[in-house]
């Protein structure tokens, strides 16, 4: 009986540990792990951090960086990089902002005029890319200062007042407790995931991103794909710029969206999307920025200098860009 059993069970181990195994290279548990632990650790160092309110605060800001982050990493799965998020969502505040109040539009085609724009940007940005051959990084960085410049040239230095209540109704309502924010990009995500994990043309950006000359040769119209994909980044840094107009009450200039693609890429690499493309999943995307939320809100509710803030969102950067790198070169020696 013995000698009959040992291979059945030998048989059955063996799936069980490769599982095991595929659990713990998956980039997504880590990082899951590390909010439940940063969670836990905050709530027990201070009562108000796991307060409702709190939550409920820390809900809204997810959302506004957590679009810009998966609208980022749609980019950066196709192998290429997108530097204006941040600063297109501060232009997205102040165009709707104006189009609303000094065109005199109702704020619903406010927001579908502000729409356009942003996924023109996105058009130029791909066409840029893909039929110009010219580098990501300069491409939107060229973006990035534009809309800077447009944005305080539009205000000049002043803010707009008197917008719709509309913009209010979205970004400071709730829906059982929940933030609207939250709940949009909830839906959002799903969207995302639904795309990359369950289409033929979601598999194509993975391919693209991953090898482009073997999705060339597999008939895969990869100049679509990531013309696609810059565009989609750019509408969804101005449709979280709305969430940011309603929170704020106001057209404003003033420090929206600076640095907040920083956040965007840094959330995308600590949840396992590799910077060369074509590796990276929703669910880590969205983990990563739970975690940065938790680790700016908490250093808040510490009391800890807001200047220490950028010091370790550099510091987690570093060591996720770190990770992807040692678990790149860790898949390519199994291989």
């Amino acid at each position: 009986m013995s000698a009959e059993t040992a291979p059945a069970r030998r048989s059955t181990a063996a799936p069980a540990r490769s599982r095991l195994r595929a659990l713990v290279d998956t980039p997504e548990v880590g990082v899951v792990l590390a909010c439940v632990a940063v969670f836990a650790a905050l709530a027990l160092a201070r009562d108000t951090f796991a307060s409702a309110v709190n939550l409920q605060g820390m809900g809204a800001d997810l959302a506004q960086y957590g679009l810009i982050a998966i609208g980022e990493s749609l980019v950066i799965l196709t192998g290429g990089i997108d530097l204006s998020v941040g600063a297109l969502l501060g232009t997205s505040v102040i165009l709707m902002s104006w189009f609303n109040v000094r065109a005199g539009l109702p704020a619903g085609l406010a927001v579908l005029a502000t729409l356009g724009i942003a996924g023109l940007v996105g058009l130029l940005h791909g066409l840029a890319v893909t039929r110009l051959r010219m580098p990501p990084f300069v491409v939107t960085l060229v973006t990035y200062t534009v809309a800077q410049g447009v944005t305080l040239a539009i205000t000049s230095g002043t803010s707009i007042v008197g917008i719709s209540p509309f913009f209010g109704d979205v970004g400071q309502s709730y829906l059982a407790q929940v933030p609207v924010p939250l709940v949009l990009f909830a839906v959002v995500t799903a969207a995302a995931w639904f795309f990359l994990e369950r289409t033929y043309a979601g598999r194509q950006v993975y391919a693209v991103g991953g090898n482009p000359e073997a999705a060339r040769l597999a008939g895969i119209r990869g100049d679509r794909r990531v013309v696609s994909m810059y565009v989609t980044s750019s509408l969804v840094s101005a449709f979280a710029g709305m969430l940011v107009l309603g929170r704020m009450g106001v057209g404003s200039a003033s420090g929206v969206g600076v640095g907040w693609e920083l956040s965007a890429i840094a959330a995308a690499v600590i949840g396992g999307v590799s910077l060369t493309g074509g590796q990276g999943r929703v669910l880590g995307i969205v983990a990563g920025a739970v975690l940065l939320e938790l680790i700016n809100n908490g250093l808040t509710t510490l009391q800890i200098n807001s200047n220490y803030t950028d010091i370790v969102l550099g510091c987690v950067l570093g060591l996720a860009i770190t990770a992807d790198r040692l678990r790149a070169r860790r898949v390519a020696r199994r291989s």
